[in-house]
């Protein structure tokens, strides 16, 4: 598979983890497609706010599931998050930092750009 994706800021869409491997095509981007109904476009920095926000959410990103590769995530990981997930957790005051060379413009039609710059970690 073959993507020409672009971030939020316009430029080549960068990788957002490779160990673990992330993006809803496991490819360690956080492309998306037609498949993709949950939008895994926002790539975030785990934080333990987080994690705990999205487990009592019903979300267990923790818990690793060796059967379909899935390593379990802890504060510091990067991993490609729902966009509308990251946007309830910003309302809630828990949003992760995000890496917006790494963040889908797709993630545009959820969270605005402003949003996404307050909890930047790739800002000069």
């Amino acid at each position: 598979m073959i993507f020409d994706d672009r971030n939020v800021l316009g430029g080549k869409l960068a990788p957002c983890s490779v160990s673990p491997r992330t993006g809803f095509y496991r490819d360690g981007c956080c492309n998306t497609g037609s498949e993709d109904v949950g939008m895994h476009v926002v790539c975030a920095r785990m934080t333990r706010e987080f994690l705990d926000f999205e487990r009592e959410a019903g979300n267990d990103l923790v818990t690793p599931v060796p059967e379909v590769g899935f390593p379990g995530l802890k504060p510091g990981d990067q991993w490609c998050v729902c966009a509308a997930r990251w946007r309830e957790a910003f309302e809630a005051g828990v949003a992760p930092p995000v890496v917006l060379q790494a963040t889908h413009e797709e993630t545009l039609a959820v969270i605005p750009l402003a949003d996404l710059r307050r909890h930047a970690l790739d800002l000069n």
